[in-house]
């Protein structure tokens, strides 16, 4: 007995079509394996890494990059810790960027707090994550594309 689904059903138990699924070839989803290398970028796990490194000096520019950004965009206030208070520890992240091709073509690092060390109601009280609602950038581009305004992005 055939379901409407296409799925074979016999003696109450469903069993599922054998036939393999592919994908279209016109989806352009085929890629030959032998023909690209997905892999390790040999991309530093850690600072300490990162000194060991023969692109050091690449790595630096990006860590150096990255600090003039934060600064220039005054992301952190400088308070005094609370007697109990701890302070919140911090990671370099590493990622090379790379081309269609696979060539790498930037350097990139990440400062990101060890947030998980921090407790609710001793070492922060309230968080806040900026979003954008879909309609209102939606409304945006409506508006700026009715009056011929130009739209740049900043910080991506």
């Amino acid at each position: 007995m055939i379901s409407t689904s296409g799925e074979a059903l016999i003696k109450g138990f469903m069993m599922k079509s054998a036939r393999i699924h592919q994908v279209p070839d016109r989806y352009g989803f085929y890629v030959d394996v032998e023909e690209y290398e997905f892999g390790d970028l040999d991309e530093p796990l850690n600072y300490k890494a990162t000194l060991l490194d023969f692109e050091f000096d690449k790595w630096l520019e990006a860590m150096n990059t990255k600090m003039q950004s934060i600064k220039d965009n005054q992301v952190w206030v400088l308070v005094d810790l609370p007697l109990n208070g701890r302070t919140v520890g911090s990671k370099w992240l590493f990622k090379k960027k790379t081309d269609m091709d696979g060539y790498v073509y930037t350097f990139k690092a990440r400062l990101v707090a060890k947030d998980y060390t921090q407790t609710y109601g001793v070492d922060y009280g309230e968080t806040f994550s900026p979003i954008a609602d879909i309609r209102a950038i939606r409304i945006l581009l409506a508006i700026a594309a009715f009056y011929d305004y130009e739209i740049f992005a900043e910080g991506c």
